[in-house]
């Protein structure tokens, strides 16, 4: 891990820092686009022979019914399926408290106005199944779906070796009263949930991370369907202080560098003593994790920052804009106001980024890349639109009346006026 002095960078190099360049970008673009044009002109044909390149499979067909569902479901451990129900509870509490109604305004005496929210239809969710199988991103997309009132919810996640899913998504589905697995992955279930096949349906919009063909794909179809964010690899940035502790901050970095190679995992701190027992710690940690070689790889594209101050550290992670800010500090109370951009954010020493990746109940699924500088996170309001209402009575109309006649004079859109002047009259 590379250290730097903010003090001796300037400002293009803050701002190269901050820029998560991959190389590239142009191939991939290029390989999502004819995945993308192959689905739409074939079809299921075309989903089977991907899993059949891609995921090494053949599959007889592309779900998972619900009794398939619920046979493997069955085989989950007794501490898994516990695991998951708490999670799911936490989940649930803490989506469900987001549905709020609006008051009615009067605007004006007689017009009143307001807002009603209403689910949207249809909608997909990615499952990542790469290196690692995500249960918890299946309860936090498909939690605030039901909950928001969601008809139809499309589930894709890639196939196992066995043509199968495994036993903990299948619990997921069964705990959510999710009838079928779709049983694809990467850019191409984005392009069927986008266009629709012969047995997946079209959705309105699509939810839930993936690599960087997912993420393309996500975008390129946007002319189509909606999106939730443009989530691509993980990151994390820690701001600590001489209150931190140098395991605690190696353990979160860790955490976040095992999702994968291009993963990035950022310290900023105000002590040279703890960048250095930080530094330390990832050795010691990463020499004994299962997925070592991810997590080594990941550390070593990231990087360490060494400033002056936490003001200064928050300064940098503004620019950042990390999708999890961890604050290992005692002082975090004295930086909340300084948040301005971050996806998720997790206060004080005690508090891992690991709890809100499964169980505290917020939502992992987050805007990467620097994009928390315009998206929130996902959550109930996602998988919902909020529709404008008025209504205006004889006063009202009286009131207004000869406002928006002049401006729309003023506009030269006669008709506009004509409909308030042909009510006055």
């Amino acid at each position: 891990m590379k250290v730097y002095k903010y003090k001796d960078l300037s400002k293009s190099k803050i701002e190269d820092l901050c820029s998560r360049q991959i190389e590239d970008d142009k191939l991939v673009e290029e390989r999502v686009a004819d995945i993308i044009e192959t689905v739409k002109n074939d079809g299921d044909k075309s989903l089977i022979n991907f899993a059949k390149a891609f995921d090494k499979v053949e599959l007889k067909k592309l779900y998972l019914d619900a009794e398939e569902l619920k046979s493997i479901a069955a085989t989950i451990p007794t501490d898994a399926k516990k695991a998951i129900e708490t999670a799911y509870q936490n989940i649930k509490a803490f989506h469900e408290s987001q549905l709020k109604t609006e008051d009615k305004i009067e605007t004006t005496p007689g017009v009143s106005c307001w807002r009603e929210s209403r689910a949207i239809e249809k909608v997909g969710l990615y499952i990542p199944g790469g290196t690692a199988v995500l249960p918890s991103t299946f309860l936090m997309l498909a939690t605030p779906a039901i909950i928001a009132g969601c008809k139809e919810i499309v589930v894709c996640s890639p196939p196992q070796s066995d043509g199968k899913t495994n036993c903990y998504l299948a619990y997921c589905a069964v705990l959510l009263g999710i009838k079928r697995i779709y049983l694809i992955g990467g850019a191409q279930a984005v392009a069927a949930m986008a266009f629709g096949t012969e047995t997946v349906p079209r959705v309105y919009k699509i939810f839930g991370p993936g690599n960087r063909y997912v993420t393309t794909a996500k975008t390129m179809v946007q002319n189509r369907v909606a999106i939730d964010m443009p989530a691509g690899p993980s990151e994390v940035l820690v701001v600590a202080d001489e209150t931190a502790n140098p395991s605690f901050i190696a353990a979160d970095l860790l955490a976040q560098a095992e999702h994968g190679t291009d993963s990035q995992a950022i310290l900023v701190a105000t002590s040279d003593e703890i960048i250095e027992k930080t530094i330390l710690e990832l050795k010691n940690q990463l020499s004994i994790l299962p997925r070592k070689e991810i997590a080594a790889k990941a550390i070593e594209n990231s990087y360490a920052v060494l400033v002056e101050d936490l003001a200064t550290a928050m300064d940098f992670s503004n620019e950042y804009a990390p999708e999890h800010l961890i604050l290992a500090t005692e002082n975090f109370e004295l930086l909340i106001p300084l948040i301005i951009n971050a996806g998720s954010v997790f206060l004080g020493n005690l508090t891992p980024e690991s709890a809100g990746d499964y169980a505290s109940g917020t939502n992992h699924t987050l805007p990467t890349s620097g994009f928390a500088k315009a998206y929130s996170g996902v959550s109930t309001d996602a998988f919902i639109k909020k529709i404008t209402f008025q209504h205006l009575t004889t006063k009202g109309l009286k009131n207004i009346g000869p406002t928006v006649e002049t401006l729309a004079a003023a506009e030269g859109l006669q008709a506009h006026k004509n409909a308030i002047t042909i009510r006055l009259k």
